[in-house]
């Protein structure tokens, strides 16, 4: 979708269009959900806050400036419902670990289940800050200026996050700088 189609969009959903603002979520929900899968290691809790990411949105979107992108603004509201989320809720991370080791190792071979529930682990260990700009600039191929507007963060903050979030996950995970991607 072009910026100008966009635009219209905005301007009757806002209206009330509530069609107009399906068709803005069809175009950002994957890079919401997948931003959030990254987040929270568990499709289902994605798919939750995604939606209620969504919810707030049409709430809220007379607050949407054009100042970034709506996929950013919408990723900024996504990240503040994972982050209350994250906050209330311990018992949660512990059915998601145990979840993700069943459905990684029914659904791949146990190299590839190892791999994944390692990062996911070496993940969990990151400030939530640092691990939503990774999920954000290396999961989902967000420029380090969307992150920061995302996230509320200093340019220079998701920068440096970038750069020691994925030194602390290579050391997580055995992996030498030299033969880092």
């Amino acid at each position: 979708m072009d910026a100008a189609e966009e635009a219209r969009l905005i301007g009757l959903a806002r209206g009330g269009d509530f069609r107009a603002f399906g068709h803005l979520v069809d175009a950002h929900q994957s890079a919401v959900r997948a931003f959030l899968r990254r987040l929270t290691g568990n499709d289902a809790d994605a798919d939750d806050l995604a939606q209620e990411a969504f919810a707030r949105t049409w709430a809220v979107l007379n607050r949407f400036d054009g100042a970034s992108s709506l996929r950013t603004f919408i990723c900024g509201v996504a990240f503040q419902y994972w982050r209350r989320e994250r906050r209330s809720s311990s018992r949660r991370q512990a059915r998601d670990t145990a979840y993700a080791e069943l459905s990684d190792t029914e659904a791949e071979p146990h190299a590839r289940a190892a791999q994944r529930l390692a990062l996911r682990q070496a993940m969990d260990q990151l400030p939530e800050d640092q691990r939503a700009v990774l999920a954000l600039c290396l999961g989902q191929d967000f420029t380090h200026q969307e992150a920061a507007e995302i996230l509320k963060l200093p340019l220079g903050t998701v920068k440096s996050h970038v750069t020691r979030g994925r030194a602390r996950l290579q050391t997580a995970l055995g992996i030498s700088a030299e033969s880092a991607p």
